[in-house]
């Protein structure tokens, strides 16, 4: 036991380290290269942080511990929110600024437009994912499964759409003014944030099986079951990286970064199903406990309730610590159902 909890506290700092260079790294390559926070919050940033959900659950399949794998998903997307309100609660003292930055970067534009469109990908895939843990088939079509490949699918082609909609929300005026020789420079520039956001990868892979091994152990010991050590342990140990990012991001004042990384990531959640099974010989849904669909369902609402807090932060004069404060006892709330059920 003592070795376990060792074992944890060093890969915990390795993960802390790792979360701070992309968060760094990710503000960084978003200015230099032009493709904006929010698109590089869902790809980048959200796929480099859940890279210890990509390894573990897969893992955690090959170990015979499926339910383990799918708390963690279901899980960490929980955990994300409850992430969302603490930036809400630490880093937006003020009605008027909002928690995704878009006065910052879009003064004119109207409240709920494409800030939100990430959001709503993320909640489509989860109540989808949630679904198939309740209804699914046990068609295999060329090694393929439908439903995790409708999920891959869905993830591709909002992705898509994301970026030509950031796109389109590019200024093609004030990009002119720029001179070629300040292009030049941010190319220049973007190197070493790439070689750094490489680093922070490369650190969380390595250190991501050990969550894995320890939380199976922690399962075995407590008795509390797979579904729900998989949903706050290792939920919670596998998004210690979104949160280090978030907040980093958040104190360099990139706040559309951070809030479409946490919504990236529950998103990409969705998408490791699809690797999960084709790790398995059996469909992945098929192998996880009914359970598992509260802790989806779970999650889904406390994502909607962080779209309405974004959506309504004009409104409310006590807009961040009302929504911060109704997120936070949400997941508490989802954690004891969570247990109640398990």
């Amino acid at each position: 036991m003592a070795h376990a909890s060792a074992m944890m506290l060093m890969t915990g700092f390795a993960v802390v380290v790792a979360g701070i260079l992309l968060g760094w790294s990710a503000d960084r390559i978003a200015t230099a290269t032009g493709l904006g926070e929010m698109w590089t919050g869902w790809v980048l940033l959200a796929g480099a942080t859940s890279v210890p959900e990509f390894v573990t659950d897969t893992s955690a399949v090959r170990i015979h511990a499926a339910n383990l794998a799918g708390g963690d998903l279901f899980g960490s997307s929980l955990t994300n929110m409850a992430i969302l309100a603490v930036l809400a609660l630490s880093f937006a003292p003020d009605g008027a600024r909002s928690l995704t930055g878009s006065e910052r970067v879009h003064p004119t534009e109207p409240r709920g437009s494409p800030d939100l469109l990430n959001a709503g990908l993320a909640i489509l895939l989860t109540i989808l994912g949630t679904s198939f843990t309740l209804f699914h088939s046990n068609i295999l079509a060329r090694g393929l499964r439908p439903e995790s490949l409708s999920l891959l699918l869905i993830w591709i082609a909002g992705t898509r759409l994301l970026y030509k909609r950031e796109q389109s929300r590019s200024n093609p005026a004030s990009a002119a003014v720029g001179s070629d020789e300040a292009r030049l420079a941010n190319r220049n520039h973007v190197h070493w944030p790439i070689v750094t956001f490489a680093i922070g990868s490369a650190m969380i892979f390595g250190v991501a099986p050990a969550f894995a091994n320890s939380a199976r152990q922690f399962a075995a010991v407590s008795g509390w079951g797979d579904s729900f050590v998989g949903t706050w342990l290792l939920g919670f140990s596998t998004a210690l990286p979104d949160f280090v990012a978030s907040v980093t991001a958040c104190r360099m004042g990139a706040f559309d970064l951070a809030v479409a990384s946490l919504y990236g990531s529950c998103a990409f959640n969705m998408v490791v199903f699809f690797v999960m099974d084709l790790a398995s010989p059996l469909p992945i849904f098929s192998q996880l406990d009914p359970v598992l669909a509260l802790t989806g369902a779970l999650a889904v609402v406390l994502m909607a309730l962080g779209v309405a807090a974004v959506a309504f932060r004009q409104r409310l004069v006590l807009a961040p610590t009302l929504r911060g404060g109704v997120l936070l006892a949400s997941y508490g709330v989802a954690m004891w159902i969570t247990y109640a059920f398990r």
